[in-house]
């Protein structure tokens, strides 16, 4: 069962919205902001972070929090939030324990770069990779664009100014030789991209995350769609130049796809408090990547402890370690 927290959860949350290309959720025992792990025994309570309702980190956060609990005893709940650069701030506030985070995300805030400029946040470490989020350069058959350089002059969904998915878009123009003012930029979301789509009104979106993608099936109940391919080249040099990338595919079978499109993407992973116990985490470690056959969720297959360490540019928290290093060795 899903459990959500309203109140003065909701307008912690709405407060930080104001704050960098997201909100803050949740609220819990603040941690202290101190760089090691710490505490001595396991929290009460923990919430964990995911994204909107109709996307993929929400029913995954549930599933998840129901295992914790019950292989660990701690009182845990999903919280509805705005996603990966939001919940680094939460987390980094102090008003969350543990939350679902994009690695390019987590690599800027540990960095103090894009939408983290100038706001370096080292009180948060990984806990591990989960699945990767598709970078996917969604059209229809209509718009007759079909590489990236068709998209001088159209107008681009690229998500939120300092969002996730706006410097992903950000950085596979750069690789193609293009910048933000080649096109005529859209800042919408998902669902917003593909009621566009639908009615004309842009011509493409970029959209990160795990496929199948519901705003992308549901374009593709009206329409023929397009997701335009990135070269092997261009996904080489991407990865070269920002190593938090990888190469993947967008597999025939969905969206009416007759051909699987190559791309590239980040992965989604799991990130801490440090305050929370090595204890902690350990346990809470071992529950999530011992039980992904009680996740009932396509994106469960690819949550697995010998690929939990992959792709993550961030400080691996102590208890997760500890974990991993005894399943790997």
């Amino acid at each position: 069962m899903l459990k959500k927290k309203f109140g003065l959860f909701a307008a912690v949350a709405l407060t930080g919205s104001v704050f960098l290309a997201g909100c803050g959720d949740d609220s819990a025992e603040p941690g202290e902001s101190g760089g090691e792990s710490g505490g001595s025994s396991d929290p009460e309570f923990v919430s964990i972070l995911t994204g909107g309702t109709t996307g993929t980190y929400y029913p995954l956060g549930g599933a998840m929090a129901q295992i914790i609990e019950d292989e660990t005893g701690i009182d845990t709940t999903a919280e509805v939030s705005q996603a990966s650069a939001a919940n680094m701030t939460a987390l980094a506030d102090g008003t969350a324990e543990i939350a679902f985070v994009q690695t390019d995300t987590a690599f800027y805030a540990s960095e103090g770069t894009n939408m983290f400029e100038g706001e370096v946040i080292d009180t948060v470490s990984a806990i591990g990779a989960l699945y990767p989020e598709t970078i996917q350069l969604v059209t229809t058959a209509n718009s007759g664009i079909t590489s990236f350089e068709d998209l001088a002059g159209k107008s681009v969904s690229v998500g939120a100014p300092g969002s996730g998915t706006y410097i992903n878009a950000e950085q596979l123009l750069e690789i193609h030789g293009m910048t933000m003012d080649d096109i005529n930029a859209q800042n919408l979301d998902f669902g917003e991209s593909q009621e566009s789509l639908q009615s004309g009104q842009i011509d493409a979106a970029f959209i990160t995350a795990g496929t199948p993608t519901g705003a992308v099936e549901s374009l593709g109940a009206t329409a023929d769609v397009v997701i335009v391919p990135v070269a092997q080249d261009k996904a080489d040099a991407l990865i070269e130049k920002y190593p938090y990338y990888a190469h993947d595919t967008v597999p025939a079978g969905i969206y009416g796809l007759t051909e699987e499109v190559p791309t590239v993407s980040v992965l989604a992973m799991l990130v801490a408090q440090n305050d929370l116990s090595e204890d902690t985490v350990y346990n809470i470690t071992k529950a999530i990547y011992e039980n992904t056959d009680k996740i009932q969720h396509a994106k469960a297959e690819f949550i697995k402890a010998e690929t939990a360490l992959d792709g993550i540019g961030i400080d691996i928290h102590p208890g997760a370690q500890r974990y991993f290093d005894e399943v790997n060795q």
